[in-house]
């Protein structure tokens, strides 16, 4: 007899498979962005899936006052194609927005209006599908396409589909230095944690004596910036604030017209063509175009820092650049709640209270001097990095990878396959180390988007520029230019 189980587990006969020129697995921004794109190629039949119930983009950071660090713009489908429905423009027509928005004259806008546009866009195209976590993706040699195999939550939906071509849309994930991986554990829950979930915990973190947040980035700047906005001016209200980064400063983010045809595709070919060592090296160096701080954000902390030091008092803060977490211990409880405000000779405090908190060894990269830190809590906003699903596992064999484990990728975002496989294999932000530092960034995804939709529909769909920037990346004699 075939139990409830076993029906949910088994595949739908052949018959009922549904055939899609194009699945994309994952709905971010990018791949949200593909689909709101080929909204406008109806010859195409397109399938998104996502294991989400429905739109959310970084939930765990959409705090009050958030801005995007790219101008609006750089929305799903304005890059690509400006006379789409689906522009942000549109959007605030349609919420009746548009006079607010020209009277407020922004140029960035809130991040949580950026997520509200996403979900008003995939909430309306009908290729989009939430509830559909995709658990295998294989390559059927008999239906010359790919298989896609997706389940409900509850698992009592299973569907398999086939399709020509695969765009993966997957993310990245959280990126959590070596030392605090240990203790990811319920245990400390609340009290060690990546950004990505710093809403979740944000009031039990204000109510602590003392929080330490790593990494120099904008979310890292926008949580100490959070904290410090909890502390009760010249009070003892809130925690003690301790800011500490590897990199040699807090900067700020990349932001000159001239600099920022970094983000163009310009670049990207001039990228692509130097040799894998030297574009690894480009990436680490250049860090302040994809990892700064916004100077407004900087700004927000000074001011905050400034308010607090009226009449000579001490900030509860530190800021500490250079700095590198080598060991992480956790402290016995205690209940003696010494407090943290004063801090210690060194600048980074030493109080904490309820329970025993962390001790974390520290390292000055410049100095090369170890120091300690006491702490209640961490958060460790360290970034984040493209990482395999495992659906990807059985069609892993017919990947070429690179002697790494990346994907080979080629100028039109398609995987290198074996030559046995018919289908092309598309991704969306797991390309930095063949496309740079622009492949996490919002300003070029509706054009990639776009480069992938030519490329997937075998003609132009959306035309693309040639040139986009002024700048000549790389020696003029190799573009015929004069000298």
């Amino acid at each position: 007899m075939t139990t409830e189980h076993q029906r949910t587990h088994q595949r739908p006969p052949a018959h009922e498979h549904e055939i899609y020129d194009v699945v994309g697995v994952g709905i971010g921004p990018f791949n949200l962005s593909l689909a709101a794109l080929s909204d406008g190629a109806p010859d195409l039949r397109t399938l998104f899936l996502d294991a989400k119930p429905a739109f959310s983009w970084h939930p765990g950071l959409l705090l009050e006052g958030t801005v995007l660090q790219v101008p609006f713009l750089a929305d799903l489908v304005t890059m690509a194609d400006p006379t789409s429905r689906w522009s942000y423009l549109n959007y605030l027509r349609e919420h009746d927005r548009m006079f607010p928005f020209f009277f407020s004259e922004r140029f960035h806008i809130p991040r949580r209006e950026y997520d509200h546009y996403c979900r008003w866009v995939a909430e309306r195209l009908p290729s989009c599908r939430f509830d559909a976590r995709v658990t295998e993706l294989e390559w059927d040699a008999s239906a010359d396409a790919f298989a896609v195999t997706h389940r409900s939550a509850d698992g009592t939906t299973v569907s398999r589909v086939l399709a020509r071509q695969i765009v993966l849309g997957v993310g990245t994930s959280p990126v959590v230095p070596e030392p605090l991986r240990p203790l990811l554990t319920p245990a400390h829950a609340g009290r060690v944690l990546h950004s990505a979930d710093y809403r979740t915990h944000r009031a039990g973190l204000a109510g602590l004596d003392d929080v330490t947040v790593l990494g120099a980035g904008q979310s890292g700047a926008e949580v100490a910036l959070d904290l410090l906005r909890h502390q009760d001016g010249g009070g003892e209200g809130g925690p003690y604030v301790r800011w500490l980064a590897r990199t040699p400063a807090f900067a700020p983010m990349e932001y000159s017209k001239i600099g920022l045809e970094h983000f163009t595709p310009d670049y990207i070919r001039y990228f692509r063509a130097l040799p894998e060592e030297r574009r690894e090296q480009l990436v680490r160096e250049q860090w302040q175009l994809y990892k700064g701080v916004s100077e407004e954000t900087l700004g927000e902390i000074h001011d905050e820092l400034y308010e607090r030091t009226i009449g000579g008092t001490e900030p509860r803060a530190a800021l500490h650049p250079g700095v590198a977490v080598e060991r992480v211990e956790v402290l016995p409880g205690s209940d003696s709640g010494s407090g943290s405000g004063s801090g210690s000779d060194n600048g980074v405090g030493v109080g904490v209270g309820g329970s025993g908190g962390y001790l974390l060894t520290c390292r000055h990269t410049q100095q090369d001097e170890l120091f300690e830190v006491r702490t209640s809590a961490i958060v460790a906003a360290t970034g984040y990095a493209a990482v395999r699903p495992p659906f990807l596992d059985p069609l892993a064999k017919l990947v070429d990878w690179d002697d790494k484990g990346r994907y080979r990728i080629d100028g039109d975002y398609r995987v290198a396959l074996d030559p046995t496989v018919s289908g092309a294999l598309y991704v969306q932000n797991a390309e930095l180390h063949t496309h740079g530092v622009s492949a996490p960034d919002l300003t070029l995804g509706a054009w990639r988007a776009a480069t992938i939709l030519n490329a997937a529909a075998g003609r132009t769909v959306l035309r693309v520029p040639e040139r986009a920037a002024w700048t000549t990346f790389g020696s003029p004699a190799l573009r015929g230019e004069p000298r």
